[in-house]
């Protein structure tokens, strides 16, 4: 039965995939409302198929011919008589056209007006209404001239770091740091051409980039009454390449008296451009307490759960009632915050590799579960990671009373965590979450490439992890060469591994002490040690020594172990030699593969071609990022066996290189 006030809709098709799809879907199904699933080709037996009551097959796996595809969105919503239409985040969500769409085909669009969209879609007249009606904004540039040299000449002006950003840009893409006038030529062509492919339009504007400030926004909702209220603030301040990768609520850096000043200007932002249904105005909050307007998301953010935890509220509830001519069921002054949210989203992606995308099958997929815990989940064990999309597997969100106990049940469900068959940022949310300066609240948006190494990223596999490892391989015989691991039965066998951590090699040795089958004396971390090893619990090592009893949970992977220590899940690799090679000569040619499937948007390099070492020679499109492949030295390129506009599959050969 579908909720009072909601009659108007009885079926409503989601216009998008993946987590934010699942999320409305079950909105809606509590709600009593029918759903229709679109999809591509890649998407046959994705989740968000799974999870709606009907779907619909719009067209191939690019984006551009399905997701992207209006016309045949609103043919698929037609065919199945849904009368309203969500269109989640991303894909076409800030598109107006959309909008406009669904309005001549007489189906309730859940957003804001089309005109709304358009003026706060184009980061030029966003940032002029701000000035107009007196909201601060970065000193900058958005004006009609678009000319590289011209622009560098206003970035000069401004003063370097200088950010560029796409006018219509959104989600980090059409988003460069300049930090000097000689790189700027190129990041702006970058810029331009990435947002030319997501939204169609290239034009630019700059801003002069706050290196250390607080990315903040404020969640907006206004109904078609005039009735125009914020639900607090986000902070949004640990970032990889412009995107956010941690939320929480409240901000740190925000008191009450600074909430209310922000959330004011954000409402008066709001009811200057006409603004209905849901949306987030974004602020860069400086050192001294300033704040400045950034920008304004016509749409329901991804982090939007943070401020449902914290505000006891259903956003995409309270969207599909003010799409209904509801009047919000609440005033400002009724608003409740409650405790403290945290988010952190889960990509499959490789931190230690800048980031790089990691798509593939999704082999094992464990979540952790508890009162203070939410998944907001987008793929299933057994669901395969497409190149077409974006990375993101899930958001996973804890609740608790203040911050320290939020983070407390983050730190646990982290280690709980479980994702075999592609990479993700599982080590990466880890570090941050127990990062000393993340603990004090003190992060700015260059936390991460500041404060947070590979190494630091990987953490140290100590001597208890190690020893886990080692109990695990000898009581299992589960390395590739059993009788080399686990040594001769005999009394005073031995057992020799090395195990790959982090971009290191660690070795440890062992010698079964005579008269017993389960005693070792293990050479680990350069000290001996007598261990009793044994199973215990299923899928725990227990580790008896000097007096002292250690567990940890070890768990089988393709060639190697994950080792659970406290809160901290370590994935060793069996790496028999590979000590070694740091001896071998460096070879004199190089062979630049892809690092993951895409496709090849430049080819920069010609046969005969002198470069530099960091020279870009390919520049690759995978998961909505572009991602260039470098020259490791200077040399001479040899061959090219690349061409633009091919897609290659992960490890293919783009160009071979001479070093000379």
């Amino acid at each position: 039965m579908v909720a009072e006030g909601l009659r108007s809709i009885s079926r409503l098709l989601i216009a998008n995939r993946g987590e934010i799809a699942v999320r409305i879907a079950r909105t809606c199904r509590r709600l009593g409302i029918e759903t229709v699933a679109v999809y591509s080709d890649a998407d046959r037996r994705a989740l968000h198929v799974l999870e709606c009551d009907r779907a619909v097959h719009i067209g191939a796996s690019a984006p551009s011919a399905s997701y992207l595809n209006i016309p045949r969105i609103i043919e698929a919503a037609r065919e199945t008589g849904a009368d309203a239409l969500h269109p989640g985040y991303g894909l076409l969500s800030e598109n107006p056209a959309l909008a406009e769409a669904c309005a001549e085909a007489e189906i309730t669009f859940i957003g804001p007006p089309a005109e709304s969209m358009r003026i706060m879609g184009d980061k030029a007249n966003a940032r002029a209404l701000a000035i107009e009606h007196g909201v601060p904004v970065i000193p900058g540039y958005q004006g009609e001239n678009q000319d590289v040299a011209f622009l560098l000449e206003r970035a000069e002006e401004i003063g370097f770091p200088i950010m560029i950003k796409a006018v219509a840009g959104g989600g980090g893409r059409g988003m460069r740091l300049v930090e000097k006038p000689e790189a700027f030529e190129r990041a702006a062509e970058a810029a331009r051409r990435e947002s030319e492919r997501a939204f169609g339009s290239g034009g630019l504007v700059l801003e002069k980039a706050i290196t250390a400030g607080r990315h903040v926004e404020i969640q907006v909702l206004a109904d078609e009454r005039g009735n125009t209220i914020h639900l607090g603030e986000r902070d949004c301040s640990v970032q990889r390449r412009h995107q956010k990768v941690i939320e929480e609520s409240p901000s740190p850096a925000v008191d009450a008296a600074l909430r209310e000043r922000m959330g004011e200007n954000a409402i008066r932002l709001a009811k200057a451009v006409g603004y209905t249904n849901a949306g987030t105005v974004e602020f860069m909050l400086d050192e001294d307490g300033s704040f400045y307007f950034l920008e304004m998301n016509t749409r329901l953010q991804v982090e939007h759960g943070v401020t449902e935890l914290r505000t006891n509220t259903d956003i995409v509830a309270l969207q599909l009632y003010i799409a209904c001519g509801q009047e919000l069921p609440f005033t400002q002054e009724q608003v409740q915050f409650g405790g403290h949210a945290i988010e952190c989203r889960i990509y499959a992606e490789d931190p230690l590799k800048n980031y790089t995308p990691s798509p593939g099958p999704v082999k094992v997929l464990r979540q952790p579960t508890g009162s203070h815990v939410r998944n907001d989940i987008g793929t299933y064990e057994g669901d395969e990671i497409s190149t077409y999309y974006d990375p993101m597997i899930s958001k996973l969100l804890t609740w608790g009373a203040n911050r320290l106990e939020a983070l407390e049940y983050m730190e646990e469900a982290l280690a709980q965590y479980r994702v075999e068959g592609v990479k993700t940022n599982l080590s990466l949310l880890r570090a941050v979450i127990t990062h000393p300066a993340f603990r004090a609240g003190s992060v700015t948006t260059q936390f991460l490439d500041k404060h947070l190494a590979a190494d630091a990223i990987a953490g140290t596999a100590t001597e208890e992890v190690l020893l886990a490892a080692f109990g695990y391989a000898v009581l299992s015989a589960s390395h590739p060469d059993p009788w080399h691991a686990a040594g001769p039965i005999r009394s005073g066998g031995t057992a020799h591994l090395d195990i790959e951590y982090g971009g290191r090699v660690h070795t440890v040795d062992g010698q079964r002490e005579a008269g017993a089958s389960d005693l070792w004396i293990v050479s680990a971390v350069h000290r001996d040690k007598s261990v009793r090893f044994s199973f215990a619990a299923g899928d725990r090592i227990l580790m008896e020594f000097e007096d002292q009893t250690v567990s940890c949970r070890v768990t089988p992977r393709p060639g190697g172990v994950e080792v659970t220590s406290g809160n901290r899940a370590y994935a060793l690799t069996w790496a028999a030699g590979e000590h070694q090679r740091g001896t071998t000569e460096t070879p004199r040619a190089a062979a630049l593969t892809a690092p993951m499937p895409g496709l090849v948007l430049k080819v920069l390099a010609r046969p005969g071609q002198k470069v530099k070492a960091h020279q870009t020679l390919v520049v690759l499109e995978a998961m909505k990022m572009e991602h260039s492949i470098e020259a490791p030295h200077d040399g001479v390129v040899k061959a090219v066996h690349c061409k633009e506009g091919g897609r290659v599959s992960e490890g293919a050969v783009l160009v071979e290189l001479e070093q000379k």
